[in-house]
């Protein structure tokens, strides 16, 4: 056998985002800024002509946006804008007060100087972002500040496990930022970690975590249930309770 010469073609295609990352996210973008509403119907053959790509593509994001929990398959006439209830709203907040607690909580014990000057800045650029900036620009933000205490947690199975609600974690967030004096009031919470942080005080950050988790869900849950005129109260959410114990192999 011959052996051949390697050629060009053997070189890799070093295109650092595929068109299917680019419609991902310009789809995942429209359902964020309540571009395509909660029930909207997703029709490949528009969709294509919007965005002037193939249906594979269209097919291929619609699929992973359904693994995030934004669009669903719900019956024959094809995918939809996903329809958060308040009682899937209600689960993932509580989900938030315990995994998000805990990470301030490791961040505080385990955070070295640069960690806490990194959530500094990723404050400072939130705190612009939420007087300055669209909504995407504040979702990117408030991301970048979890992002980093996610980093510095210590915890790589709790952070896993909120990036795998983060989709959804961010249709909520974007739902409670949008309504009236609650950008100001975010920030506000969000500087309380960062003070109990760097005071050094796991449970006083882990408590500041909670309220600002609380807060954010008392406004979207509010405006869910106006949205899709559900009877009833609102359940409360339960919050976790911060023990302060020995830490073990440490």
């Amino acid at each position: 056998m011959k052996r051949l010469p390697l050629d060009d073609s053997f070189k890799v295609n070093r295109n650092p985002v595929t068109l299917r990352e680019i419609v991902l996210d310009k789809l995942r973008g429209a359902i964020l800024n309540f571009q395509l509403l909660p029930g909207d119907r997703l029709v490949e053959r528009d969709l294509c002509d919007r965005l002037g790509v193939s249906r594979t593509s269209v097919r291929e994001a619609l699929r992973h946006l359904e693994s995030e929990g934004l669009v669903e398959f719900a019956d024959a006439k094809g995918p939809r804008v996903a329809i958060i209830t308040l009682e899937d709203a209600c689960d993932i907040y509580e989900l938030r007060c315990v995994l998000e607690g805990l990470i301030v909580q490791l961040f505080t014990l385990n955070a070295k100087a640069k960690d806490i000057r990194a959530l500094e800045k990723a404050l400072a650029e939130n705190r612009k972002a939420l007087e300055e900036g669209d909504l995407q620009q504040v979702l990117e933000s408030v991301q970048g500040f979890y992002d980093v205490l996610l980093e510095g947690s210590g915890n790589h199975i709790a952070a896993t496990q909120l990036r795998q609600l983060q989709a959804r974690i961010s249709y909520l967030r974007a739902t409670s930022v949008s309504q009236q004096n609650r950008r100001g009031a975010s920030n506000a919470e969000m500087e309380k970690i960062v003070e109990a942080i760097k005071s050094g005080d796991p449970l006083a950050a882990h408590q500041a975590s909670v309220d600002h988790v609380r807060a954010a869900a008392k406004v979207a849950l509010d405006y869910l249930k106006s949205k899709q005129d559900e009877p009833g109260k609102v359940r409360d959410i339960a919050v976790p309770i911060a023990l302060k114990e020995p830490r073990i192999g440490r």
